[in-house]
């Protein structure tokens, strides 16, 4: 054990033995973390890149829920300032990031760390708070990305089908995951669904979870909808770790900004994991965001605007699809998704992937009024 125990911290080992690592995977964790490795689980921004490798210039790419609108104008404005001081680490700009998160969210300081995004931090959590004994547990369809971390370091993942209204089915979770479950992970809405999980369900399940395991809540999507934030939650210090990212309502996905919102013991946890600073573009196209105060709601309707005009097409033409709040819906093709996914290339554009546990299902992100027009008509040619 000497020498992991070089690598590995005292107490971080210590908490590994305690989750019911063995020896060999502590040995391919301290690895991992002394060589800085990038950790091997696939995003939203790899899995895109895999099916983007040769789309055409003029495609239409709504298969990463992204948001075309790109960053507001104030904040690219901050990065062209921010610029000629790349040479200087610029630590302040993270501080920023965090007086207004603070503010707006009504956390202190120190119950925020601000992250390139949220897929990292997501992946940290898992690791900190999951183990061979300890399971991940997750809706399905859901976001994968934590599991996959949870396969990694060989903890089980426990997942749970959504409830007929497709939304989050916490008592199934609660029971599903038993009294050992490491990390209930709720993204809200849920990708790849859009749908909405009452808050109050939410509390139900950070209410009744096992003594020591946490409820991550991802809110991604949750500024497009007009659901209710649970940092309240973490505000009276709940088991409850909120991750949230600039990539969707404001735009900012090859920025990288996000940030982790829980308890500092919690954060401390999951910073462990932790390397490396933040790009200062980044944190000053973030910290001119949240200055935006119409920002959000602006966007939240036009975006809403364009998916309304989108699910009235499948409407009228009977379509099946499951009703969203965000900027994604899922679309039942009644044959193999993949061979829809595949046509769909063929007219240009590129839509999104397919769950196996919903294999007939396609994941369409809501792009511009434009590319929804495109999408509608190479949908109708290929669904023909």
């Amino acid at each position: 054990m000497t020498n992991i125990t070089q690598k590995l911290s005292t107490q971080e080992v210590k908490s590994f033995l305690n989750r019911g690592f063995n020896r060999r995977d502590l040995a391919k964790i301290a690895t991992m973390v002394t060589a800085g490795t990038t950790l091997p689980f696939f995003n939203e921004s790899a899995m895109a890149q895999l099916s983007r490798v040769e789309a055409p210039a003029d495609a239409v790419l709504i298969n990463a829920n992204e948001n075309p609108l790109g960053p507001c104008e104030s904040a690219r404005q901050a990065v062209h300032n921010i610029v000629n001081n790349g040479g200087r680490y610029m630590y302040g700009e993270t501080d920023k990031v965090v007086k207004l998160m603070s503010e707006q969210d009504q956390v202190k300081p120190d119950y925020i760390r601000v992250y390139p995004g949220s897929s990292a931090p997501l992946h940290q959590s898992v690791l900190a708070f999951c183990s061979p004994t300890k399971a991940f547990v997750m809706a399905d369809p859901g976001y994968e990305a934590g599991g996959r971390a949870a396969q990694f370091i060989g903890a089980k993942t426990v997942r749970v089908p959504l409830k007929k209204d497709y939304t989050h089915d916490v008592k199934e979770m609660l029971k599903a995951g038993g009294p050992d479950a490491g990390l209930f992970y709720i993204c809200n809405p849920n990708n790849p669904t859009g749908t909405l999980t009452p808050k109050s369900e939410i509390e139900w399940l950070v209410a009744n979870k096992p003594k020591g395991s946490v409820v991550v809540v991802d809110e991604a999507y949750t500024h497009i909808s007009d659901a209710e934030f649970c940092t309240d939650m973490v505000a009276k210090d709940k088991d409850v770790v909120v991750l949230r990212t600039f990539s969707k309502i404001y735009g900012m996905a090859g920025l990288r900004a996000g940030a982790v919102i829980a308890r500092p013991d919690l954060i401390e946890k999951i910073a462990g994991w932790s390397a490396g600073m933040l790009p200062i573009t980044g944190m000053a196209a973030a910290s001119a965001s949240l200055a935006e105060k119409n920002l959000v709601p602006e966007r939240r309707k036009l975006i809403g605007q364009v998916r309304a005009d989108t699910l009235s097409f499948l409407d009228k033409h009977k379509f099946s699809y499951v009703p969203s709040v965000s900027n994604c819906f899922m679309v039942d093709v009644k044959q193999p998704g993949n061979n829809i996914v595949n046509a769909m290339r063929k007219e240009k554009v590129y839509i999104g992937r397919v769950w196996p546990a919903w294999p007939t299902h396609v994941r369409v992100t809501v792009g511009t009024s434009e590319e929804m027009k495109k999408f509608q008509a190479g949908f109708l040619k290929v669904m023909a």
